[in-house]
């Protein structure tokens, strides 16, 4: 079998005496020599693994390949507390946190407008398969000869009409759209750069939400506290015919000593009398009105700090209703503080998009580079040719002759 292949190599290589069949071989080299003119039979397989090719990459490129339009434009991931390049301070040049959130923004916004989701809201706002479906080629357009009307199809052929990179050197991020006419181009570009806006609002919204998320939690959960112990406070006067005991108590500690301090000045007018006056009419009364105060001085105190009835008793009970109630408020206070704190915080850890080059209208085609493709093929086919025959040498050098 390798003997096989080698000969029919070398009857390619030396065609003047190779056999084909039952004509000669010097007929059917004549026959093959006069097919192809001038000397081009020695060289027919570098004319048709070079020419070739190069031929109809200079047909194509030079006289039916669509010019496109590129439309680019720049744009940065800024927080709302960074400041900008011109107006840096030290501080600004020593935070490490800000600065690299900001590029994984950018990463984020970058890897979007490459994505299939980018490709479905934009076609809300643009008409890709109007703009790509005409002033294109045949081979070029949308969709092309071998090619579905498919929203993967068109994914593909967008990921082709679409890049978008962060520039390592500078950070900024460049996209770049190329269409057959400058309008589409340049309208594109501003809807992608309008998606990639509306992604940072989104991704704003989802960040504050999880940064307030927690504190608004304790808010409700310390305000339906406070509303507990209102409510249990509220029945608890109610229940007990309290509005505030140690007031109360107080007040009726207060009219037991006015009382006491009256009787104890009776009791010694009346004492004073009984020795000064003894048959005085009046000594009854003022004995049955010192008996009065003493009894309701009696009770006033039993009242504040008598048995399970009086107000010392049911002090115990307020107080720890009370404590729970200022315990919730305080609560509360705390809780609102650090809501406000929290948005504060996720108001400063804002991001948007600032737009350091608008998209652009451009006002020649910048696409394809005819004669570079045309060079690219050119070059590339020698090198396949040249490998192809020196592979083809060393084999044959090495094959057993017969």
């Amino acid at each position: 079998m390798t003997q096989m292949v080698v000969q029919e190599m070398r009857r390619m290589f030396t065609p003047a005496d190779g056999a084909d069949g039952g004509a000669g071989p010097a007929a059917v080299a004549a026959g093959r020599r006069r097919a192809w003119p001038g000397g081009l039979w020695r060289h027919r397989w570098m004319a048709l693994v070079v020419g070739v090719p190069t031929l109809l990459s200079a047909i194509y490129f030079g006289g039916f390949a669509a010019d496109e339009y590129v439309s680019q434009a720049r744009f940065v991931i800024r927080g709302a507390g960074q400041k900008s390049a011109q107006i840096a301070t030290l501080a600004n040049l020593v935070q490490t946190t800000t600065p690299g959130t900001a590029h994984e923004q950018a990463s984020e916004v970058v890897d979007f407008l490459r994505s299939r989701s980018a490709l479905a809201e934009l076609g809300g706002k643009a008409d890709l398969r109007a703009a790509y479906g005409h002033g294109g080629d045949w081979l070029g357009r949308y969709p092309g000869p071998f090619q579905a009307d498919t929203f993967e199809g068109l994914y593909r052929y967008y990921t082709g009409k679409v890049s978008a990179r962060i520039d390592p050197e500078s950070g900024i991020a460049v996209l770049e759209v190329r269409a057959y006419r400058a309008g589409d181009a340049q309208a594109i570009n501003l809807a992608l750069l309008g998606a990639g806006e509306g992604l940072v609002n989104r991704l704003n919204q989802r960040a504050e939400a999880r940064a307030i998320a927690e504190s608004e939690r304790r808010v409700a959960l310390a305000e339906q506290r406070l509303a507990r112990a209102r409510l249990a406070l509220g029945a608890y006067r109610n229940a007990q015919a309290l509005i505030d005991p140690a007031r109360q108590a107080g007040g009726a500690l207060d009219v037991s000593n006015r009382l006491e301090a009256e009787q104890a000045a009776l009791a010694a007018q009346l004492q004073l009398m009984e020795k000064a006056a003894p048959a005085n009419p009046a000594i009854p009364a003022l004995r049955a009105r010192v008996a009065a105060m003493a009894a309701q001085a009696g009770l006033q105190e039993g009242r504040a700090v008598g048995g399970g009835g009086a107000i010392a008793a049911k002090l115990a009970g307020y107080d720890r209703l009370a404590l729970e109630q200022e315990f919730a408020t305080q609560a509360l206070a705390a809780a609102n503080t650090a809501l406000e704190q929290a948005r504060s915080d996720a108001a400063r850890q804002q991001f948007y998009l600032e737009r350091v080059v608008e998209p652009n209208r451009p006002d020649w085609p910048a696409l394809p580079h005819r004669w570079r493709i045309v060079l690219t093929v050119l070059a590339s086919s020698l090198c396949l040719y040249a490998i192809g025959w020196m592979f083809l040498v060393g084999l044959l050098e090495h094959a057993p002759e017969e």
